[in-house]
């Protein structure tokens, strides 16, 4: 059976690590970028300067090669022939399949502003979009020769690029056009502790505001303020890429409509995984539940009886100084609210209780519950009366080196302290369970299980200060 991968993304790539694990290599990989598939949540660190632009690639071509995947790079798709089973190339070359799994993404939306963009319909000098390592490269090769810089969009991704540049070393600001930062994870006290957060960081912040345009003098806002900047950087929303399955004739609404086998509602040789697809309504833009589709949709292709049930939500955000955890969805979903705000230290705690179980929590400022809220919330532990606030107000949990074995670590990859404590080195975590590989939020934790083990520690000395 041929399987044919539209994207090289991190959901695509979990794809095809299922499929050769199952032995299933009849597989073609499109990608539209030269890269090898790599780590875009891990763009801001890059940006950053604390990790190199090759550090964030997942596989190497000679991987794909090693196991008889062909992996296909700078390659554009124009359209589907779903009635012959082809895809179509931009070269004029076709490629037969027996399965196609879509797994396109998502792409940036540009917001409104004027003399953002020039008649020839490239983008005024001073602004760069931030989704891809070409965007990424861009950005840092200007660095050198600016002063200040405006983030537009107050999201988990703006966040991390105001931090980033603000450690380069530029005067940072962030317009968010919502009343507070990350309106779409947290709520206005979570909000407006992170804004204090960079504020005592350096960056300015301005809530409630829009841009509107871009002219010689700098970015003027709807309010009347004009930020004088010399970089302009969107982070403001993306939508899922859905044109390709749109042509084919694909039911499409927000992302490509998908049953609970993640095929596509009106032709079930054809799957969508990832930020493109959409299941019972709702899509998904975090790369937990696009590594759960990868894994269910390689069962599915080899055989297995599998169905997909819906993936929690898991966000965290990755940036120095910033920390931010969100379980659920805990601003939307209905039940009683424990809730603890500390804006002098910085930290917001706050879970949503049903029936006595942790339907949703938000933490900012300190993820060192982190690991007991994610535990309980995925287990659905009945919790007494007194225990939600216990949880909040308490001692400090249990360290990652005391973590009992099925308590998770890595939220991205669902890796537990057992399965960490059963790997040999900081290598074979990463090869055999990909923890770490996501937002790397989990790397101290994993460290320091790791450093538990005797035979180990020697080899781990001085390596706290790194990041894999």
């Amino acid at each position: 059976m041929t399987t044919v991968v539209v994207g090289s993304g991190m959901a695509a790539t979990r794809l095809v690590e299922e499929l050769v694990r199952r032995g299933h290599t009849d597989v073609t990989v499109l990608g539209d970028e030269q890269h090898p598939p790599y780590n875009r949540i891990l763009l801001s660190a890059v940006l950053e300067g604390t990790h190199r632009p090759e550090a964030l690639t997942l596989r190497e071509p000679a991987w794909y090669a090693g196991h008889g995947v062909s992996l296909r790079l700078g390659t554009r798709v124009l359209g589907l022939d779903r009635e012959s089973r082809e895809v179509l190339l931009v070269d004029g070359t076709t490629l037969g399949y027996d399965r196609l799994v879509l797994a396109t993404g998502s792409i940036p939306t540009l917001p409104p502003i004027r003399g953002m963009v020039r008649k020839d319909g490239t983008l005024h000098p001073k602004v760069h979009a931030f989704r891809s390592l070409d965007d990424c490269r861009r950005l840092v090769a200007v660095l050198p020769g600016a002063r200040t810089a405006v983030v537009v969009g107050g999201g988990l991704l703006g966040l991390q690029v105001a931090r980033a540049l603000s450690v380069r070393g530029l005067d940072t600001e962030v317009v968010e056009g919502g009343e507070h930062l990350l309106r779409s994870q947290v709520g206005a006290r979570a909000g407006g502790v992170l804004a204090r957060g960079l504020q005592r960081l350096g960056t300015t912040v301005y809530t409630g505001a829009r841009a509107v345009r871009l002219t010689d003098d700098g970015l003027v806002l709807d309010n009347g303020y004009t930020l004088s900047t010399d970089l302009v950087v969107l982070t403001a929303g993306g939508r899922p890429s859905t044109s390709l399955a749109r042509r084919a004739g694909l039911i499409v609404r927000r992302g490509i409509v998908v049953d609970d086998r993640l095929r596509s509602v009106v032709d079930e040789r054809v799957h969508a995984i990832g930020d493109c697809a959409e299941h019972a309504g709702r899509t998904t833009g975090f790369v937990p539940p696009a590594w759960e589709q990868a894994g269910l949709v390689a069962a599915h292709l080899c055989g297995e009886e599998v169905t997909y049930q819906g993936s929690r939500s898991v966000a965290r955000l990755r940036a120095t100084d910033l920390d931010v955890a969100v379980l659920g969805d805990p601003e939307h979903t209905e039940g009683q609210v424990v809730e603890m705000t500390n804006p002098v230290v910085g930290t917001h705690r706050k879970v949503v209780v049903r029936d006595g179980v942790i339907v949703g929590a938000t933490l900012v400022g300190d993820l060192s519950r982190i690991g007991l809220l994610t535990q309980h919330y995925d287990r659905g532990t009945v919790l007494g009366p007194d225990e939600p606030g216990a949880l909040l107000l308490g001692d400090r949990p249990t360290k990652p080196g005391q973590l009992p074995d099925d308590a998770e670590v890595c939220a991205c990859a669902g890796v537990t302290a057992g399965r960490i404590r059963a790997c040999g080195s900081l290598d074979e975590v990463t090869r055999s369970t990909r923890a770490t590989t996501g937002c790397g939020g989990c790397a101290p934790a994993v460290r320091q299980l790791l450093a538990q083990r005797p035979s180990l520690g020697t080899a781990l000395h001085g390596m706290e200060g790194t990041r894999p």
